[in-house]
């Protein structure tokens, strides 16, 4: 079929060029049609279904390339529209689900969430390394609360600011783990827009928008 001779076309990546391959396609296609309808033998006429079907199946793809088209400028708005969300951010204290916070003047300070009471919960803060600086255990209730770290290690000795790691492993009364949320809040200061997604920036910490738990204006 002339149909299938023209699909074996290359194939492009946008709905631009589609649809200007399936015009030239069309008309090299119609170019075939009249050519052989001229040159056909009065005593054995060319089957006119076979040509209906491949009208067809032009009209379908005309049909998909506008679908795609379409999409196009659907996803060219929604990355405006996260685009524009982004940008609203900066200036803004947000909470974030992250188990990273940074110390600064000798203090750091987390917030957990827990689904029910914990009998024994051991909390862990590590370095920007991963070395663990400080271990504690502590009862912790169902629930919203802070943990706030005065900036000193199991031994007592003052650690420097940075980045600090805090995990929490729980249990209750019946020895299953509780789950525990943890994040911390942050100013965001920017946006980056290099890869496939907005990123928030907060310093030198990218933050996906969908991290974001809460959003406070100061």
């Amino acid at each position: 079929m002339i149909l299938d001779a023209l699909s074996s076309a290359p194939q492009t990546g946008s709905a631009a060029k589609d649809r200007a391959g399936i015009a030239d396609n069309f008309d090299t296609f119609l170019q075939i049609l009249t050519t052989q309808l001229k040159n056909q033998n009065p005593l054995e006429p060319l089957d006119t279904n076979e040509f209906t079907a491949q009208l067809v199946q032009f009209s379908q793809v005309e049909q998909q390339i506008k679908q795609n088209d379409n999409l196009e400028s659907i996803a060219k708005l929604s990355a405006a529209a996260a685009a524009t969300n982004a940008v609203g951010f900066i200036g803004k204290r947000v909470e974030v689900f992250t188990t990273v916070t940074d110390m600064t003047d000798g203090s750091a300070k987390w917030t957990y969430t827990a689904a029910e009471k914990a009998k024994d919960a051991l909390f862990t803060i590590r370095d920007a390394d991963g070395k663990v600086v400080w271990t504690g255990e502590q009862d912790i209730s169902a629930g919203r609360d802070d943990f706030v770290w005065d900036g000193r290690n199991t031994d007592g000795v003052e650690q420097p600011d940075g980045k600090y790691i805090l995990s929490i492993s729980a249990t209750n009364s019946d020895e299953k783990a509780v789950p525990v949320n943890i994040t911390t809040q942050t100013t965001i200061d920017g946006v980056d827009f290099n890869g496939d997604e907005p990123l928030l920036l907060a310093g030198d910490t990218a933050i996906s928008l969908a991290a974001i738990k809460r959003i406070f204006s100061q």
